[in-house]
């Protein structure tokens, strides 16, 4: 199966890249719409159709090339002598490039072309980007930093989207979640009290 799909990626590596994390990020809005609702009669296919829209045209042809311009990023002073150090180094610059770049810039496209397909406003728009900007992107850095360091130190390029794209299909529930608004209504718990958010 990954023969196959290596065949694909080096053939057409927009189209595979494009139907693959589509699929993903359908994937995650489906779960989130499974986990977060009353069942079958409330799934909004609407909702998977711009998550899938989302991920293959325009978070796929990103992603492809940013993964590609993050394999050139190099720690700018040499700080060790071996290459096998220089790598974790040089690995290390790429997740603070991509975490530092990369989250806050696609956190708001994400919510502003979710607004776009939804037709929300503009002023509907800046409202879904103040309250739910700063939350994600500190949920993002909870998250993706680690994963990154792995991804970018043991994936060839040409597979880190494809490894950010499986480990996506929980980030995608969540981001799904939080877009649609389920998460401000579930309780949480703080100082060991259960409340309403």
């Amino acid at each position: 199966m990954l023969l196959v799909y290596n065949n694909f990626l080096q053939r057409n590596p927009i189209i595979t890249n494009g139907l693959t994390t589509g699929f993903l990020f359908g994937t995650g809005d489906v779960l989130a719409q499974t986990l977060y609702s009353d069942g079958v009669s409330n799934f909004d296919y609407k909702r998977t159709l711009r998550a899938v829209v989302y991920g293959g045209i325009i978070f796929a042809p990103i992603g492809d090339r940013w993964y590609k311009l993050l394999n050139g990023i190099r720690m700018p002073v040499r700080l060790f002598k071996s290459e096998k150090s220089q790598k974790v180094s040089d690995t290390i610059a790429r997740v603070a490039v991509d975490q530092l770049v990369w989250a806050p810039v696609g956190i708001p496209l994400y919510y502003s072309c979710m607004a776009m397909m939804e037709g929300l406003t503009i002023q509907q728009w800046k409202q879904k980007l103040d309250e739910k900007y700063m939350d994600t992107l500190f949920a993002n850095w909870k998250v993706w930093p680690l994963f990154q360091l792995a991804n970018f130190y043991v994936f060839p390029v040409q597979h880190r989207l494809l490894a950010v794209n499986v480990i996506s299909i929980i980030w995608n529930c969540y981001l799904s979640a939080k877009n649609s608004g389920v998460l401000e209504d579930m309780p949480v718990i703080e100082d060991g009290t259960l409340r309403q958010s």
